[in-house]
């Protein structure tokens, strides 16, 4: 019984040998030094680093309500909300996020955070690839993590960005959104973001056989 399990586990190694390599060719980059030529392409819903959004006359979306760093499961986000000030607020709610922090050696990319944010304020681009030099560059603050004056995430020294790693960092559609519905194809339920505008509507789904 014991012998017939290891040979089947032989087997699946065997098969590997005659499949298509996932890793590219790591001799010397285009992009960098050490980086392969080229990439595969990355799904549209594809979990990478995290992004701020705002909207598109430049005010914040997130409103300091916590319930990103409330869901996370590995306890890797921090917010601490303040209050707006009235004259010049920084997001359309009472309150915004003074301080965020994601600790990328604890995040685990499974994205309940994009999920719970009821504004659409943080969602995942397709930047994977981090080389950190010490723990402090790995803890991003809010100001690394919130997008630029064109609405473009910002690159920062130790991340490998391709073109197309930041398109559709809205591209993960909460669950919780009525858009995740097949009844829902077509229904645009993005707000508008700087540098984007509005989203695309969620595409085609497949009707499940519960209705």
């Amino acid at each position: 019984m014991a012998d017939g399990s290891y040979l089947k586990g032989f087997v699946v190694t065997f098969k590997k040998l005659f499949e298509d390599r996932v890793t590219g060719d790591y001799r010397g980059g285009k992009a960098k030094e050490g980086a392969p030529d080229e990439k595969r392409a990355k799904p549209e819903r594809f979990h990478g680093r995290h992004v701020l959004n705002r909207y598109e006359d430049g005010m914040e979306k997130c409103i300091g309500c916590e319930l990103c760093a409330g869901v996370c499961p590995a306890k890797c986000i921090y917010v601490r909300g303040a209050d707006n000030d009235p004259a010049a607020p920084a997001s359309p709610g009472e309150r915004f996020g003074y301080v965020y922090e994601i600790n990328y050696l604890r995040c685990i990319h499974c994205d309940l955070c994009v999920e719970a944010c009821p504004t659409q304020a943080i969602t995942e681009s397709k930047l994977f690839e981090f080389s950190f030099t010490n723990r402090s560059d790995a803890i991003y603050t809010k100001d690394e993590l919130l997008v630029g004056d064109n609405g473009k995430p910002q690159q920062l020294p130790w991340e490998d960005w391709r073109p197309g790693d930041d398109e559709l960092t809205s591209g993960w559609m909460r669950a919780t959104s009525p858009a995740g519905d097949h009844r829902y194809e077509g229904v645009v339920h993005w707000a508008g973001e700087l540098g984007y505008g509005v989203r695309d509507p969620e595409p085609a789904q497949e009707e499940s056989s519960d209705g």
